[in-house]
């Protein structure tokens, strides 16, 4: 009878037992395939007699069942055999394998901290693009048609265009936050800028810049001093003393460079700074009215300072980096210092 040999089949299915994987498939194969056991009885159905049809459905279902349910069961069973055998075969007492640590590059942890500083004290970050046209490269900033910086030899200009350029500092993003935005304005500005020079230990035709921006009512050259003698302390320590020189920039009037006290001899003199005592780190001053009007501020209601630092400048001074070059060779070995300054 049919019917037996289905509950046989059944009783069969739940005592299999296997101990490999190929060992479950191939029962799975034997019993479910296209095929098997099963698909075969399914087909012998138009032979089995009306009065036992109904009967003989219900067990091949629950053959179906019993077998899946089985496999499955079987592989579970498996699975946690090769997992407590895995567990077993760990040895604990084995040393760690030690993974090197990446690190940060040098010019991304001093822009951070000076972002960082600045950000404390009300300081926003604002970004523009490297490919600038000239009215906010050069024109809105003061630069006289005959200036020397517009000439081809300082500034990357695309594909001959004298409008077009690599901008040559990040004082590009101060023009358009003075055109899209009403006083007062307070925001730092970092980035990567462009100059048409050899590359040598002491210049590169790319660096990186922080430039600042302070536009309001009553700003003033103490105002100035005041931030940046703030700033130079907290970045090089509290011992940290500072210097303004009277400079020229066609942005701000009256300009400086500014100094700090050599890192390296604590003043008191070495041939890094030449026996002065001092490093020049920036170039800073009032921002001159024709900037201001040139970007829509009246020069007569806002007056404000502004502020431009060479990163790796700022780097080499920090860390004592003697030669530009270093900073974009991707030398491993030069980078791996940093690793403990994350």
């Amino acid at each position: 009878m049919k019917i037996d040999k289905v509950k046989s089949l059944i009783e069969e299915v739940k005592a299999f037992a296997a101990g490999t994987e190929k060992e479950i498939e191939d029962f799975r194969i034997r019993i479910l395939g296209n095929k098997g056991e099963l698909k075969q009885l399914f087909a012998q159905f138009k032979e089995v007699a009306p009065e036992e049809k109904k009967e003989y459905g219900q067990v091949l279902n629950e053959l179906k069942h019993v077998a899946e349910a089985r496999v499955d069961e079987l592989k579970q069973a498996l699975k946690q055999q090769q997992s407590s055998a895995e567990a077993d075969s760990l040895d604990l007492s084995r040393p760690v394998n030690q993974q090197k640590v990446g690190s940060r590059h040098p010019i991304s942890l001093i822009r951070n901290r000076i972002v960082e500083i600045f950000q404390n004290i009300g300081y926003e970050v604002s970004v523009g693009p490297e490919i600038e046209d000239d009215w906010h490269n050069f024109t809105a900033l003061n630069f006289p048609p005959e200036h020397p910086a517009r000439d081809m030899q300082d500034t990357f200009f695309i594909d001959k265009d004298p409008d077009i350029a690599l901008r040559t500092h990040t004082s590009s993003v101060q023009v358009r936050m003075m055109e899209s935005q009403s006083p007062p304005i307070r925001t730092i500005s970092p980035g990567r800028v462009y100059r048409n020079e050899a590359i040598s230990a002491r210049a590169h035709c790319f660096f990186h810049q922080v430039e600042g921006l302070y536009i309001d009512k009553n700003v003033s050259f103490a105002d100035l001093r005041q931030t940046l003698f703030y700033f130079a302390r907290t970045l090089f320590g509290e011992d940290t003393e500072i210097r303004l020189r009277p400079s020229y920039f066609p942005f701000t009037e009256p300009s400086a460079e500014m100094d700090v006290s050599c890192t390296i001899c604590s003043g008191k003199g070495c041939n890094v700074c030449k026996y002065t005592g001092f490093l020049e780190i920036m170039g800073c001053g009032m921002v001159d009215p024709n900037v201001l009007e040139n970007c829509g501020i009246d020069s007569k209601v806002y007056s404000g300072f502004a502020f431009g630092m060479g990163i790796e400048r700022i780097a080499q001074l920090k860390y004592n980096v003697n030669d530009l070059r270093l900073y974009s060779e991707n030398d491993a070995q030069f980078l791996e210092q940093f690793r403990s300054s994350l």
